[in-house]
């Protein structure tokens, strides 16, 4: 493959100082891990966005979280249809094989693919609008959140609801899944949704009617 090249000099360097210190000092861990398998308590499933880091804002360690990102945290509705649906692949992994406790949906603030979808719903992004554009048909799923705060007047405020709309959205999909209500419905498994507020380092969760700061 002639496009591939070697990796940049500051993450090989960044690499082997993860391998000195935080590998070294737990080597014996990361071997039992690797021997007798991941048993996550929880899956996160988190937007793509680099500002959001799942791990750092609950501690985590390796083993902890299994975790699924992708555009402005969105699940699909339950559609077996043959395609490729990565995201739901995630969920019936973690629901059935992981058979993880908690199904955690992280939004969080100024979010670029929500942006997107009060931009393509509000006729300002065409380019979202072609077939051919898979954020926009990703964020297709999210036209409905649209349609429940677009009323709202301040264009700030009525972003911020989308985001968090977005969070509801996949909670309710996730409720689709036929494992998914079972385990819900058997106690063995609950799903939390949460808002971080990216510059404040604010949490909030949805309790049901609205989403409070913990």
């Amino acid at each position: 493959m002639p496009f591939t090249k070697p990796l940049p000099s500051y993450l090989v360097q960044r690499y082997h100082g993860w391998k000195a210190t935080t590998y070294d000092e737990n080597k014996s861990w990361y071997r039992r891990l690797a021997d007798e398998g991941q048993r996550p308590r929880a899956m996160v499933i988190s937007c793509c966005d680099s500002r959001v880091h799942v791990t750092a804002i609950f501690g985590a360690d390796q083993g902890e979280f299994f975790i699924h990102r992708n555009i402005a945290n969105l699940v699909p509705p339950y559609e077996p249809d043959g395609d490729h649906h990565g995201t739901s692949a995630a969920v019936e992994y973690a629901v059935t094989a992981l058979k993880v406790a908690h199904i955690v949906v992280l939004g969080h603030s100024n979010c670029g693919g929500v942006q997107g979808c009060m931009d393509m719903c509000t006729g300002h992004a065409p380019q979202l609008e072609e077939k051919t554009s898979f954020v926009g048909r990703w964020m297709d799923i999210l036209r409905p959140g649209y349609e429940m705060v677009k009323d709202i007047e301040d264009p700030q405020e009525r972003v911020r609801a989308l985001e968090k709309r977005s969070v509801v959205t996949s909670m309710e999909n996730l409720m689709s899944f036929p494992f998914v209500k079972d385990a819900v419905d058997a106690g063995e498994l609950t799903l939390h949704g949460l808002w971080n507020d990216i510059g404040e380092g604010g949490l909030e969760q949805f309790d049901g009617t609205e989403f409070v700061a913990i």
